[in-house]
């Protein structure tokens, strides 16, 4: 990958100019779909995901879905992160990765439009997939790429508000390696300061080790 290239960042119409570095593997274009309400940050989300991204040396964009972003309902964010210039701008329909910031929307809204046995499925919750009606619905998934993380908790106690939107991007780093959890911590950084900042980190790598740590009990649960 060459190095000094500019990385544009659609949403926001910016460029950054970033020195391509260590890079976690990734396809060609890796494509997040962020459900969540107003007010829960799911715009930012993407965005942090984008920066984090272009941190690594990679082409990123994060936009959101046109509509209410009105506190309480329902908000769409997307993001795309590639080894190449990005050159669509429509929305994610097929996602690489879905992140739901708000378990309450799962009987709401159409959360799982276009996702495969494949797709990741990081959910805010502090119960399970099955706890919430979807057992029967990802029976077929990979167990690998799903996974919960009790998100608004850990925001709560490290920042004091419900705003799960950093401490999922944690998650995510942890759960597809598409990014790393430094570079997530950078982008939080970037965006945030002071207090703020280190809580959101704090929340982030929080999350980030509660989903290694699940994965490692779902390996050593997988039959041989």
């Amino acid at each position: 990958m060459r190095t000094d290239e500019v990385h544009q960042e659609t949403m926001a119409g910016r460029a950054h100019l970033v020195t391509a570095g260590e890079s976690a593997p990734v396809r060609s274009t890796f494509e997040v779909r962020i459900h969540g309400r107003g007010g829960q940050g799911v715009v930012t989300a993407a965005e942090l995901l984008s920066v984090a991204a272009f941190n690594e040396g990679r082409w990123a964009q994060a936009f959101p879905s046109f509509g209410s972003e009105r506190t309480g309902a329902p908000v769409v964010a997307f993001c795309r992160i590639s080894e190449r210039e990005i050159r669509t701008h429509e929305p994610v329909l097929a996602p690489d990765a879905l992140i739901i910031q708000d378990a309450t929307l799962i009987h709401q809204v159409d959360l799982f439009s276009g996702v495969t046995a494949d797709t990741y499925i990081l959910l805010n919750t502090a119960g399970s997939f099955d706890d919430l009606g979807l057992g029967e619905f990802v029976a077929g998934f990979r167990h690998d790429h799903l996974l919960t993380v009790p998100a608004t908790e850990l925001a709560m106690r490290h920042i004091g508000r419900p705003v799960p939107n950093a401490v999922l991007l944690g998650g995510f780093a942890g759960m597809t390696g598409v990014v790393s959890e430094e570079s997530v911590v950078a982008a939080i950084r970037q965006r945030f300061a002071g207090p703020l900042a280190e809580g959101n980190v704090a929340a982030a790598r929080e999350a980030f080790r509660y989903v290694t740590d699940e994965e490692k009990e779902l390996e050593r649960a997988a039959p041989d």
